[in-house]
């Protein structure tokens, strides 16, 4: 049996790890790599893109960029940093989106969408693309996350046992609200302005919760929670890794985890509130659909794989 021949420039990373984990078990799938002494050789980089079906890029924006750059156009290529999530000449990593899956099946530049942005967008694009939300309304958005979505130090930072008392509590940033997710954001959802968007870093290793509140009079055409979900339910209806639960459906203890689906590739959407206000939840792991899981994802759709081959749900 022939084999697809992956190649994960940055595999040393917490994406490119997962990403390298999910695949390494596929019996269809050669993984290539470079000895350690090449990881940064970008002569070598390039030699294994060519003898790949596809290339993973899980490094800093500016290395993506200038791999890239040096890429033959016919180069089949998923892009996990920033560095190209607005591009127009890309497609975002986003299948479930309206159209985009086939978009993906087709390209050779693929973007991975961010975590806090996976659950901003799963929320807010189907009310905006229904025309149940206007594009100008103002947004909040608050994401939850646990700390492996800051990397290899922060994860050290939190895992040292002389860490600072400071890590031992909820910590907001991005104060100066111009997170880096921001530009997708607003783009993929179609909005006039980016939200006000609070991100929240907490002593857990890894779990996205991203929620959106609205009033029931901001909406178009619907009056309630019942129908704001009955609309999700519809929208995600053929996708096989986002979920639209009930409307209220809440667990027994009334709260939901942020840690929840840690080591999962699935997304579940939430709807609660009142006869006035509604409350948006997206919850996934920031590693999984949030970053790896997404990307092994979209790999899958350009190989013609199942959609769903090597993820757990």
């Amino acid at each position: 049996m022939s084999k697809y021949k992956i190649f994960v420039d940055g595999a040393v990373g917490t994406t490119g790890l997962r990403i390298h984990e999910r695949l390494s078990q596929a019996e269809d799938i050669e993984l290539l790599t470079l000895p350690e002494v090449q990881r940064k050789d970008l002569n070598a980089r390039l030699t294994k893109l060519a003898e790949a079906d596809l290339t993973f890029l899980c490094l800093p924006d500016e290395a993506s960029k200038e791999l890239v750059a040096n890429a033959p156009s016919d180069a089949r290529i998923c892009d996990t940093s920033t560095a190209h999530r607005v591009n127009a000449d890309w497609v975002y990593g986003f299948a479930e989106l309206t159209g985009q899956t086939e978009k993906i099946r087709k390209a050779n530049r693929v973007a991975i969408p961010g975590c806090h942005a996976t659950g901003y967008i799963a929320l807010v694009r189907p009310l905006v693309e229904m025309g149940i939300l206007s594009a100008d309304y103002p947004l909040s958005c608050q994401s939850l996350t646990g700390y492996s979505g800051g990397g290899k130090s922060m994860i050290a930072d939190y895992e040292n046992p002389n860490r600072v008392d400071a890590l031992n509590a909820p910590r907001v940033y991005g104060l100066a609200l111009k997170h880096k997710h921001l530009p997708e954001m607003q783009m993929l959802t179609q909005m006039k302005i980016p939200p006000i968007f609070t991100p929240v870093v907490a002593d857990f290793y890894s779990g996205m919760l991203v929620t959106v509140p609205l009033p029931i009079s901001a909406l178009q055409a619907v009056k309630s929670g019942e129908e704001i979900t009955k609309l999700f339910a519809d929208y995600y209806q053929n996708s096989k890794l986002i979920t639209v639960h009930t409307f209220q459906d809440l667990p027994e203890d009334g709260m939901l985890s942020a840690n929840a689906y840690s080591g999962k590739d699935s997304l579940d959407i939430f709807v609660y509130g009142n006869d006035d206000q509604i409350l948006l939840v997206a919850r996934f792991d920031n590693l999984g659909k949030g970053a790896s899981g997404a990307a092994v994802q979209c790999m899958n759709i350009m190989l013609g794989r199942d959609e769903i081959s090597g993820l757990e749900i």
